[in-house]
This record gives C-alpha cells, sequence and structure tokens, in this order.
C-alpha cells in the first residue's frame, strides 16, 4: 500500500487511492460520482478499500502505529537512552515523555488518522444514502457489511487517538465545502467513546464472522473484531486517565495523579456496567467458536512471519493487510536484528532500532516458557568475512531484540525481495495485528475476576471462570513435560481479586510484549508509572545479585554459525572447568557490576521514561501539534502543561 493521504486538520478530503495487498488492489472509484459509487455495491466496495487503504500509511499502522506510539512500558522501550531520551526532535524524546507539539511525526499521525475518518464517514453517509441500503436482498446485505466495516474502522482510529490524544475533535460527518464543520474543538473522550461503542452495537449486526462470507477472512473486520474493539473499548472507558481537569462525580486516583491535572475514573456503578457490557462481547467471541488459540504459540509466530493467515484457528482476530515490498515495517524496524548486509539478506540488513526490551522483563520468564525466545532476542545476525553468524549482543540489559518478527521465520519471496530492494530500506508486508485471541481470553479474565472473583460465575459470561481464561493463555506457552508446572502456577494463584489481578498484569506482559498494547493497558490500570518504576528498581536488585557477568553456549553446527539456544547459560555461569567445554561466552548483564563507568546503571536507566512525572504526574498523553494548533482557527489548544 502506497501513501496516498494528505489530510489538513481534521476535514481533508482524499483524492486518490492506491493499494497492492491482494484483496486491496482494485481499480480506483475516483471517477465516479458520490451518487454512482453507493448505488453499486462494487464501487461501494473499492470505497471501503479505500479506507483499508490509509491504514497502510507510513504515518498509521505500518510502521508509527506498532512500533513507535507504544512505548514506553515498563518491559517496551523506544530505542532512546540518556541524551537520546531528550531529544524531542524524533520519537527518543517523545516516547520517553519528554513530548514536544513541534515534533513533526505528531501531525502527520494526526492528519492520517482524521483522513481514514473521512473516507470512513464518506462511505457511512454515502451508504445511508444509498437505495441499495433500503431494497433488501443481498444487496441490501452487502451494503450493511459494507457500512458495519466503516463503523468499525472509524471506531478503531477514533480509539487509537484517544489513547494517544485525550480529548480530541469528534467528527461524524464528511466535510462540507462551506467549512462550516472545518473547525471544530475538543470532545470529552468518555463521550466520544460512549459514540464509538454504540457505533458498534450497530456495526455487530451487519457484520460476519470470519469464514462466514467467502471473502471476509481475518484481514476483513468481522464480527469477531467488532466486538473484540467495543470490549477493549469499554474497560478503557471504565479505567483511569488523565483528565484535562477534574470531572464531578467521577473517582480521583490516590496515586499518580496530578493535582492540576487529575487522573480519574467514571464512579462504581458506570464501572460495573461498562464491565457487564465487556463480558457480554467478551463471551460472544468465545462461545461463537470463531477464534481460538493456536496451541502452539511458535507456529502462530511462524505464520505470520510467512505472511500466511492462520485459516484453521484464527488466533489473530484482525490483521491489517500489507504488501510486501510496500507496506509494514515490522521485521525492519522491529524484530530480530541483521546487522548490516549479507549475501543472504541483502545490502541493507535492517534497523530493529526503534522498540526494545528489557532485562527484568526477560527475567521475570518462567524458565520454561516458550515465550520467552520467541519474544526475547539477545542475538543478531552478523555477516564476517562472507559467513552469516548468530552472535549474542552482551551487556544490553535496555536494548533486547523483540523477536517476535524474525527474518530468520520470514518467506523466499520476502528474502528475495529484500535482496532486491538494495541498499534502501525494505518492506516486510508482514500484516499488523490488531487483536489476538489471547487478548480476548485476558480481558474476559479480567472482568470475570472483577465481576466475580477468580473462581466465581456470572450472568452473561462464556462458562468460563477468569481462573481457566488466564489458564488457557498461560499454559499453551509450555510444552507438553512442562505443561504439569504452569498448571500448578496457575492452581496456586490465591482466591483473593487483587492478588488474581496482578497475575493477570503479568500474563498481559508475558503474552502482549513488543504489539503495542500493554501501554495502554497500563494507562487504563494507572499502573504506568509504578511499574516503570517496579521495572527499574528490579534491574538495579537483579544487576548487583542475579544477572551473571557471562553466559556460555554452544553451537548446533560445527561451522558455529546457529547457537544453540538451549545451552546458553542464561540464570547461572557455570564453574571455571565446565566453562571450559563451551563453545562461545559473551558478556552479559552482570558485566555492569565491575564496568568503571556503568553507563546502563547510572546514564542510560534514569533516563527512561524520565518525562512521565517531570512536570505534570502521569503525562503519558503526546501534545496536539504546534502546526495543528495553529491551522485550528483557535478552535485547539494544548492541555497537561504543553504548549501550544
Amino acid at each position: 500500500m502506497k501513501n496516498i493521504v494528505k489530510a489538513i486538520i481534521i476535514s481533508a478530503g482524499v483524492l486518490s487511492f492506491s493499494a497492492c495487498s491482494d484483496f486491496l488492489d482494485q481499480t480506483s472509484p475516483s471517477e465516479q460520482t458520490g451518487q454512482t459509487v453507493y448505488e453499486s455495491t462494487y464501487y461501494t466496495g473499492l470505497a471501503v478499500n479505500k479506507i483499508y487503504g490509509g491504514l497502510t500509511q507510513d504515518q498509521t499502522y505500518s510502521q508509527y502505529i506498532p512500533i513507535v506510539w507504544g512505548t514506553n512500558s515498563d518491559c517496551e522501550l523506544v530505542d532512546g537512552l540518556g541524551a537520546d531520551a531528550t531529544n524531542t526532535s524524533n520519537e527518543r524524546g517523545n516516547m520517553n515523555y519528554n513530548a514536544n507539539p513541534g515534533w513533526g511525526n505528531i501531525a502527520k499521525l494526526w492528519d492520517a488518522l482524521y483522513g481514514i475518518i473521512e473516507n470512513a464517514n464518506l462511505v457511512i453517509e454515502g451508504i445511508e444514502g444509498s437505495s441499495l441500503a433500503q431494497s433488501g436482498g443481498s444487496d441490501q446485505k452487502t451494503m450493511l457489511r459494507y457500512k458495519g466495516e466503516a463503523l468499525t474502522l472509524r471506531a478503531m482510529v477514533y480509539f487509537d487517538l484517544v489513547r494517544f490524544f485525550g480529548d480530541v475533535p469528534l467528527k461524524l460527518e464528511s466535510s462540507k465545502a462551506d467549512l462550516s464543520n472545518a473547525y471544530l474543538a475538543k470532545t470529552d473522550r468518555d463521550e466520544i467513546m460512549d459514540q464509538l461503542i454504540s457505533d458498534l452495537e450497530e456495526a455487530i449486526d451487519y457484520l460476519p464472522w470470519a469464514g462466514e462470507v467467502s471473502t471476509y477472512t481475518t484481514e476483513h473486520i468481522t464480527k469477531g473484531y467488532a466486538h473484540s474493539l467495543l470490549a477493549n473499548i469499554a474497560l478503557t472507558r471504565g479505567g483511569w486517565a488523565i483528565r484535562e481537569k477534574a470531572k464531578e462525580g467521577y473517582v480521583t486516583a490516590t496515586e499518580n495523579s496530578d493535582p492540576t491535572y487529575p487522573t480519574q475514573r467514571c464512579n462504581d456503578a458506570t464501572r460495573k456496567s461498562l464491565y457487564e457490557l465487556a463480558l457480554t462481547h467478551l463471551s460472544a467471541v468465545i462461545s461463537n467458536g470463531t477464534h481460538k488459540l493456536n496451541p502452539s504459540v511458535e507456529n502462530e509466530w511462524y505464520l505470520l512471519n510467512q505472511r500466511k493467515l492462520d485459516e484453521n484457528y484464527r488466533e489473530n482476530i484482525f490483521e491489517i493487510p500489507m504488501g510486501l515490498g510496500v507496506s509494514s515495517e515490522l521485521g525492519y524496524t522491529v524484530g530480530v536484528r541483521i546487522n548490516g548486509a549479507s549475501a543472504k539478506y541483502g545490502a541493507k540488513g535492517n534497523s530493529s532500532g526503534k522498540l526494545k526490551l528489557t532485562a527484568p522483563f526477560f527475567w521475570s520468564f518462567d524458565k520454561n516458557d516458550l515465550r520467552r525466545d520467541i519474544t526475547c532476542a539477545n542475538l543478531q545476525l552478523k555477516e564476517t568475512n562472507g559467513v552469516l553468524k548468530e552472535e549474542m549482543v552482551g551487556n544490553t540489559p535496555f536494548g533486547i531484540y523483540c523477536g517476535k518478527w524474525d527474518i530468520r521465520m520470514m518467506s523466499e519471496e520476502w528474502r528475495q525481495a529484500a535482496i532486491a530492494t538494495g541498499n534502501a530500506k525494505w518492506m516486510s508486508g508482514i500484516n499488523v495485528v490488531r487483536m489476538r485471541y489471547p487478548q480476548i481470553l485476558l480481558m474476559y479474565a479480567e472482568v470475570m475476576n472483577e465481576l466475580a472473583g477468580p473462581d466465581g460465575s456470572y450472568a452473561g459470561s462464556a462458562g468460563m471462570t477468569a481462573r481457566q481464561a488466564l489458564s488457557a493463555v498461560h499454559c499453551r506457552a509450555f510444552d507438553y513435560d512442562n505443561k504439569a508446572d504452569a498448571e500448578a502456577y496457575i492452581a496456586a494463584i490465591p482466591a483473593d481479586k487483587d492478588v488474581f489481578f496482578n497475575a493477570i498484569v503479568d500474563e498481559n506482559a508475558w503474552e502482549l510484549a513488543g504489539e503495542g498494547f500493554r501501554k495502554f493497558d497500563l494507562i487504563r490500570w494507572n499502573l504506568l508509572s509504578k511499574k516503570i518504576d517496579e521495572f527499574k528498581e528490579l534491574y538495579k536488585d537483579q544487576m548487583e545479585n542475579e544477572y551473571p557477568e557471562k553466559i556460555y553456549f554452544n553451537y548446533t553446527d560445527e561451522s558455529k554459525t546457529v547457537i544453540d539456544m538451549s545451552s546458553v547459560t542464561w540464570y547461572k555461569a557455570p564453574d571455571s572447568e565446565t566453562a571450559k567445554k563451551y563453545d562461545d561466552n559473551k558478556g552479559f548483564f552482570g558485566a555492569e557490576r565491575t564496568d568503571s563507568k556503568q553507563t546502563q546503571l547510572l546514564t542510560n536507566l534514569p533516563s527512561i521514561a524520565s518525562g512521565l512525572n517531570a512536570s505534570v504526574k502521569n503525562r503519558y498523553l503526546m501534545p496536539i501539534a504546534s502546526t495543528t494548533i495553529s491551522a485550528s482557527n483557535g478552535k485547539l489548544h494544548n492541555s497537561y502543561g504543553y504548549s501550544d
């Protein structure tokens, strides 16, 4: 998918459309009049595809959102440490919460997302005014299905705008020629989310489940995603959020709340109703059975890297379809690193530079949890003297690569495309996943725990307790020989609501780290600041007392190019005699103890998320761009201590 959207403020129209993903590869309807488009199911389908096309821009879901805007959390960091963490001219400073309204990418994201919303509004209005939408029969069903897609895509984009910026303009109609609706003030985010919930309730009635209509794979908006998104919005609506000013009747947090810009959530009765609403929609997904856990966590990530849909389990409920060589930086800007040129992968290598994971997060996994080595890659690939070799990266406790996107699992088609790109950035074409079934189970466990405790039942549930839902996610990540230990871990969690909630928070990190979701869950739980502080203290303690100074390992081959990951002495260095039997070794996180400069401890660690509480407590929201404010005709202004 090529960059095709250039929006101004929030009212810009889109003049052209181009697409490169298979089902999006269609002729543009731009030569048709609006009336003609929406009196044809064919052309209406192309107009809907234009909305999907906006999701594949670098400024939206091809790069910015899945890789950059979901950092920093307690386990995911943008690649900005030390002095870089305050550099507000790029993502390094901005995502360390030292944000600046002058950073150009803020306006690019804002414009692109509102461009998508404009296209969605055009489709919704066009369908509502079409005779086909009232015609009865298959044409009406098709048109309403398209409307359901447009409503859901608009809701997804608005939800992200709210999570990034807080209160934003709500525009539910297309732009008028006289510019009477071009300049809009902010709408309270709770009103926005209430509207999104209403829209999704309508959309659900129109949409099929994945596979019900032959072309509706998980690359399309389906009933499963609409249910899932609604539940996520309901939980966010009932969760904590920093406010421009205190709201009457809301509960103010006792921790991480600013006196001027308080962190609040709705009253307990409203919150309970929102949790019940979420339960209804989560239960619908679980009970329907269209989406399930792939029994093999390794296979699920292999399929994604191969650019193949999981048609057996449909664990990924919605994947934004990307185009090989055209869109998606998963595997390039985040993933296992190829350090420089190689004969196998081409002249460029990859960046793998934006998103990194942390040593305490790596340390938090059970040693037998398969997700540890899938998620955390302490190695890179580098060609030396014509030999491509896996090599450990050493003492990088805040620079662990996210291995979920792994060039070693990508297809031959991708490899040839990377080679053909030469010395330029290559685009992987890997789909961006917006909802996975494990998220459904974790949200369900959270809701059931809140309403009924770990082991209770509740009206409207899917017949599963919170503990059973958590167990399904956790135990999937262990092989047969270690399954009993995983089950024992779940069984041993006390039947205490608060203790069980903490177990859900832990599982959320183990399952979802690197995917751009963790930060927003921590925010609605009012745990972002607390968990970042905990991670910093954990690093200090583990560095002093637990991390070995060296790790030792063997290779799987005589040429010593592929590391045997099962041999790595992660947790304890062997004695001197045993150490001699290993093929190789590398300095590790514990080397910081004897490093005279202690750069990781004294410089890098304090810089991480350094702006979160520096001027305004819990200031995780981004400012509106200065250029957007200046073009808003006086309607928009920044809050939370940001200047205009």
